[in-house]
């Protein structure tokens, strides 16, 4: 299955889930922002991928991808903030983020920084990783 299909797949669970248009789903858009989508919407979008595609991505597995495991409290501040080590992760992460902006981010809101590529790009790894335990 090619980025392209997965995108697919990844466009049209957030269409019937939340309601957006296709054309509004695009690769760089937020999930939490520009879509609109809220915590249960987003369940039910990984819901309709595993229906279609057979395998589960899973909201820990987005947090996961996010902070790369870091605990939370070196992942932000004393004061909620994303720390240096936070930041550092969110450009490996989610590389289409301008981390200087987000110097005074609070921790708890990285998940809004999510968008359709990320979410396609897991679905990917996911993928791959499914395929690699059943050969």
């Amino acid at each position: 299955m090619e980025r392209n299909e997965i995108f697919e797949v990844v466009q049209q669970a957030l269409v019937d889930a939340i309601g957006v248009d296709e054309d509004e789903v695009v690769g760089e858009a937020t999930l939490l922002g520009d879509l609109g989508a809220e915590s249960l919407d987003l369940l039910d979008v990984l819901f309709r991928i595993e229906r279609k595609l057979g395998f589960k991505v899973t909201i820990n597995d987005i947090t996961l991808m996010i902070t790369g495991g870091i605990p939370d409290e070196e992942f932000g501040t004393e004061e909620g903030y994303l720390s240096d080590v936070g930041l550092a992760q969110l450009k490996k992460s989610l590389p289409q983020i301008d981390v200087d902006s987000l110097r005074k981010f609070e921790a708890e809101r990285v998940l809004t920084l999510f968008t359709v590529d990320n979410l396609v790009s897991l679905v990917e790894i996911r993928k791959g990783e499914m395929a690699s335990v059943t050969h």
